[in-house]
């Protein structure tokens, strides 16, 4: 087949995204075409497709599938395989050729849709609390990504977060969520900060130990100080959660949920103050075991050990009005759209 539909930016429609013909995909050697059955939705690509992308530009970070096509070079899942995986853009479409680097199985039990929320969600939260905590008792300013990272999963041995106190901000986001639920599998004792009563119940399911309602994470302090907080709003938010860190505590920031035009120097202007000098403050953490984590993210969920907060499922056909929902704010967890 020649041709397949897509998600496309057409500023001239409605919504600004609209069902298109475009050109099927052709794998690069070390890439498996990808017959998409779910892909599941972040703020970040919405607010670039519905505010700042020019016509044209294909939205999709994350899906989940079935191989269609086996990368020619050998690497990667046959066909036939239930698949999920990421890619820089265009995920929301019928067909997608995906690097083998960033894609793994689906183990029994897993549905399309709660695979399809890891890829993002999942590797943030892993990789910010896997760098959070090798980096404990360090006093230094890291403004790039790591370029060694020890895994969640062998922290036992350094015991970096076990009994130590954790905040998550944004907890009802589909980072935050996996963040306590990471942070809870390594021993911490979390505290879990959201923004609206009707969202802590979904919170505390998943076993935190104290869930602070509001929108000042000011009022989590009384649980503090923190030696680790996991910040995925950004802006205010993150200047008040580096003034509740234990001395040497770290403050790894994954996000700008509260202000997405909040500059790096704005970020960074917080730490200027004495009561912050004994902070660090972590950003840009970069993947690179891609396939290895996803898999074993996928495990943990298929051993009921990690659980997908899914707060909307629809048809991709609606994908103007489920965007649009999600830029308002008005869908708590993931929301995954089912190609058709």
């Amino acid at each position: 087949m020649n041709t397949m539909r897509a998600v496309v930016v057409d500023p001239d429609v409605q919504g600004r995204l609209a069902l298109h013909e475009v050109e099927s995909p052709s794998p690069a050697p070390a890439e498996a075409l990808i017959r998409i059955s779910a892909i599941s939705l972040n703020l970040g690509e919405v607010r670039t497709a519905l505010l700042r992308a020019e016509a044209g530009w294909r939205p999709g970070w994350e899906l989940a599938g079935v191989v269609e096509q086996a990368a020619a070079d050998g690497s990667g899942p046959a066909v036939g395989a239930r698949v999920f995986g990421m890619v820089g853009f265009g995920a929301w479409a019928e067909r997608v050729a995906v690097p083998t680097a960033q894609l793994a199985e689906i183990p029994d039990g897993v549905t399309f849709a709660q695979a399809a929320t890891l890829p993002i969600a999942g590797l943030t939260a892993l990789y910010g609390l896997e760098r959070g905590a090798m980096l404990l008792k360090r006093k230094v300013l890291i403004t790039g990504g790591p370029e060694n990272v020890g895994h969640i999963y062998e922290l036992e041995r350094g015991a970096m977060l076990l009994k130590r106190k954790v905040l998550v901000t944004g907890a009802s986001g589909g980072v935050g969520h996996f963040a306590c639920q990471l942070a809870r599998q390594a021993g911490a004792q979390v505290i879990a900060l959201v923004r609206r009563a009707e969202r802590a119940a979904s919170v505390r399911a998943i076993g935190v130990h104290e869930v602070v309602i509001g929108e000042d994470v000011a009022l989590t302090r009384s649980f503090g100080p923190y030696h680790l907080v996991i910040d995925t709003l950004g802006g205010d938010s993150l200047r008040t959660a580096v003034t509740l860190l234990e001395t040497d505590g770290i403050c790894v920031n994954l996000g700008a949920a509260e202000n997405p035009e909040v500059t790096l120097q704005n970020r960074y202007g917080a730490f200027d103050s004495p009561e912050n000098e004994h902070g660090l403050v972590i950003r840009d953490i970069k993947p690179r075991r891609v396939a290895k984590d996803l898999g074993q993210l996928a495990q943990m969920m298929a051993l009921d050990q990690l659980h997908p907060h899914i707060g909307l499922e629809a048809p991709w056909t609606d994908v103007v009005e489920v965007t649009q929902r999600l830029l308002d704010r008005r869908i708590a967890g993931k929301a995954i759209l089912y190609v058709s």
